[in-house]
């Protein structure tokens, strides 16, 4: 028996409870990445460049900033909720561990059912077989997480279908110029890349992006 505890400041804490930890702790990124606005934006943001058919720029690390501080941005509303209805009061000790944890999901739970389609929801509700309830709020979060990350993919491809739209029409028109003029070996890329920048440099492309996505959410 003692050799599956562990003493952590005078107290013994079993090993299996440690294990459990580490793995929240290690899965507790990719987490945070599927329940918050991050992987809209970034998925937008990957779209945007291939649109404008330069594959390295901006470059990776600078799209993920991007990203993380939009996502900061965004979800600052539930990050407020967060410390001062979960972190403080378990500061304090005026609540458990175990309260913290069921406490802290019910923000998270709530901006992920405003931002979910209410039709995908209760696909991932019948799949999981979860009782009928009169709130969605009492729905698990094992089905409110994947109807969210489904809800989440749907809408950020149908912006990068958007955004692919007026850049597609300058390499359509770029292509047919150079076919009409018989420049077929000059490359339609190296043509319609100006025009693609000029274009989002005349709309204001990343204040209207960087709006758009903000005011997306809910």
């Amino acid at each position: 028996m003692y050799d599956s505890l562990i003493n952590v400041n005078g107290s013994q804490v079993p090993t299996l409870d440690i294990l459990l930890l580490l793995t929240i702790i290690s899965l507790l990124p990719s987490l945070l990445i599927m329940m918050t606005s991050f992987m809209r934006t970034i998925i937008i943001l990957s779209f945007l460049r291939n649109a404008l058919g330069i594959q390295q720029t901006p470059p990776n690390m600078v799209l993920v900033g991007i990203a993380i501080f939009l996502t900061l941005f965004i979800m600052d509303p539930v990050i407020k909720e967060l410390n001062t209805d979960v972190y403080t009061p378990y500061k304090n000790g005026e609540i458990t561990t175990e309260e913290a944890f069921s406490q802290a999901q019910l923000p998270l739970k709530r901006f992920m059912l405003r931002n979910s389609e209410k039709d995908t929801v209760e696909i991932f509700a019948e799949m999981a077989d979860a009782d009928a309830v009169e709130d969605v709020e009492e729905l698990p979060t094992t089905v409110v997480i994947p109807a969210f990350m489904a809800s989440e993919l749907k809408k950020a491809f149908v912006a990068g279908f958007l955004l692919y739209i007026p850049f597609l029409l300058i390499d359509i028109v770029v292509s047919s110029t150079l076919m009409s003029m018989g420049m077929m070996m000059l490359p339609p890329a190296m043509i319609s890349l100006p025009f693609k920048l000029l274009l989002f440099i005349t709309v204001d492309g990343w204040n209207l992006l960087f709006s758009s996505i903000i005011t997306s959410f809910r």
